[in-house]
């Protein structure tokens, strides 16, 4: 399955319960657990709020449109794309503005999908009837997608923890400063050297590879993290631009360690900087 559309970007929620796309620019933001928000960090035009919800039935989503129109006042019935939607909106004034949220509830057999977009009161929501318009359900018997997405920010925490660890570790071991920065590939290579990390300690492991792939984003202008979305596999990765060029530093450090070799981490980056000048000599 293709998600990818030049002028937008692809989300896919964590476990793979739905897919959507919003527009470039646009960025995925901390928000309440099992909540994901969107906007544009650079020129405010909403917030686009989306939650997921699986029943006990399959019939759970049109249960929730159908509870929703009879007990919200306002609420009624409208089509977004191929989405049956009930839609409802509320007011308010804070700090002297006037806002509009805008609802909609939506979904598919037991997956029931809630939507907002707070805006302006008064501002066009085009925008955010093209997100939900793009929406995907994925059905119980569909296969796993798999699609490699920009990093959510689920992985975002999850390498920022892994980062500081590493950091934190290698500054008490070595008792000099890291920076994230070519030079320190050597003293991330000593730590992982030094024989105080059992093989078995696959999070020590992964997080050295954080570090190493911090140092490639650092150096390498246009190496950026995303998310790998592998069946029932999630996990952070390294896309160069938008070329084929895909570094694995989580699975690089702990599939050697695991396996009995070693991962030389200077080879390891001269042999990627090699395929990304490749990519940039095409």
């Amino acid at each position: 399955m293709n998600f990818q559309l030049s002028t937008n970007r692809t989300y896919i929620s964590p476990g793979s319960w739905f897919a959507l796309t919003y527009p470039f620019g646009w960025c995925e933001s901390e928000d309440a657990e099992d909540s994901f928000l969107f906007y544009n960090p650079d020129k405010w035009a909403g917030n686009f709020r989306i939650s997921a919800y699986r029943g006990e039935s399959r019939g759970y989503a049109k249960e929730c449109m159908e509870d929703e129109l009879a007990h919200t006042r306002g609420a009624k019935p409208v089509q977004v794309g191929n989405w049956k939607c009930v839609y409802w909106a509320e007011s308010f004034q804070e700090n002297g503005n006037w806002y509009t949220t805008h609802f909609w509830i939506t979904g598919q057999g037991a997956v029931s999908v809630e939507c907002s977009f707070t805006v302006v009161k008064g501002e066009n929501i085009k925008v955010a009837e093209e997100i939900i318009a793009s929406l995907r359900v994925r059905r119980d018997d569909e296969k796993s997608w798999k699609a490699v997405i920009p990093v959510r920010i689920l992985e975002i925490n999850g390498i920022n923890e892994a980062y500081d660890w590493a950091v934190l570790t290698i500054k008490k071991q070595l008792t000099k400063d890291f920076t994230g920065c070519e030079a320190d590939i050597d003293r991330i290579q000593q730590v992982m050297d030094s024989g105080r990390f059992k093989s078995e300690q696959r999070q020590a492991w992964e997080s050295f590879g954080i570090a190493f792939g911090t140092i490639l984003v650092n150096e390498m202008d246009g190496m950026d993290w995303v998310t790998v979305i592998d069946g029932k596999q999630e996990y952070p990765a390294l896309r160069f631009a938008d070329t084929e060029v895909m570094v694995y530093p989580t699975k690089l450090v702990w599939d050697a360690v695991r396996n009995g070799k070693t991962c030389n981490l200077k080879d390891e980056y001269l042999r990627i900087r090699t395929e990304v000048e490749k990519a940039l000599s095409k």
